[in-house]
């Protein structure tokens, strides 16, 4: 675990969330492990799935899966999970380290409830419930509609954001994904990759390429990568006299044709075309 929450003032925060929004939302670290809640029970419909072979397992890989999927993004990412509820998950950053999760759920977020009891009947048809059961704990679930949830999830992502302004989590600066995130921080426009990091920090590939899917939720060619191609934006808008080839030294580039290809493939279009969209957009 590489940060510390306050769960006393979170646990407060998240029953202010409720209050608002009516769904329950709890709070994963970044190894995926649960740290707190409002409500602190969950609904009848997910506690009688639990309550089958295998299914809290299912529960608990579903939100790892979520999480690991949702790391990768800069948006919520709002899905189904394995019984056919809706929910929502964003995580919690820090500068670029994934420092944990917000999920928002379990919801029914169908037309009605005949057409979602058609849904989760069929996935959960394995499960050895009771249809009668399920059916009666499904219907005590409010129906939410999309655009509810989708309100909900923006909220919740500036819950994200207020977490590390209020200082509700703290990193473990000592900790070795953060240690890594600052090499790379500070060396990226260098020649360097998995194997120098590895060799660096005096630890194997495998260990570098754990950190790097946990924490940017891509590999750190990948990751590497995106910063340079981030510098290059910063400068083909900040600094307009210098030419294609100087920043893509800049930004640790050598080969100036490869540094076009990247970027076009990053952001879409050619750096000179990017250029030339910012100076007409002023």
């Amino acid at each position: 675990m590489i940060s510390s929450f306050n769960i006393a003032k979170l646990h407060s925060l998240l029953k202010d969330f409720y209050q608002l929004t009516k769904i329950r939302i709890t709070v994963f670290d970044d190894s995926f492990r649960e740290l707190t809640s409002y409500p602190d029970e969950i609904a009848d419909f997910c506690k009688l799935i639990r309550q089958a072979p295998g299914c809290a397992m299912k529960c608990h890989l579903c939100d790892k899966q979520a999480c690991e999927t949702a790391s990768r993004r800069t948006s919520s990412y709002t899905y189904h999970c394995h019984a056919g509820l809706t929910e929502s998950i964003i995580p919690i950053r820090m500068g670029n380290i994934v420092i944990g999760y917000l999920l928002l759920g379990h919801v029914f977020s169908y037309p009605s409830y005949e057409e979602g009891w058609k849904v989760i009947r069929k996935r959960c048809a394995d499960y050895g419930l009771s249809p009668e059961e399920l059916e009666k704990s499904c219907r005590k679930l409010p129906i939410l509609t999309e655009d509810y949830i989708d309100s909900a999830s923006h909220i919740m992502k500036a819950v994200a954001s207020f977490l590390c302004m209020d200082r509700m989590v703290s990193m473990h600066q000592q900790e070795l994904p953060v240690q890594i995130d600052e090499f790379i921080q500070s060396h990226y426009t260098e020649k360097i990759d998995a194997v120098s990091i590895a060799q660096h920090f005096n630890i194997g590939k495998t260990k570098i390429y754990e950190i790097a899917k946990q924490n940017y939720g891509m590999g750190i060619a990948e990751y590497i990568r995106k910063l340079r191609i981030d510098r290059a934006k910063q400068l083909l808008t900040e600094q307009t006299g210098l030419s294609l080839a100087e920043i893509a030294y800049k930004c640790g580039f050598n080969d100036y044709n490869y540094f076009i290809t990247v970027f076009k493939k990053l952001v879409g279009v050619p750096p000179i075309a990017y250029r030339q969209q910012i100076v007409t957009a002023e």
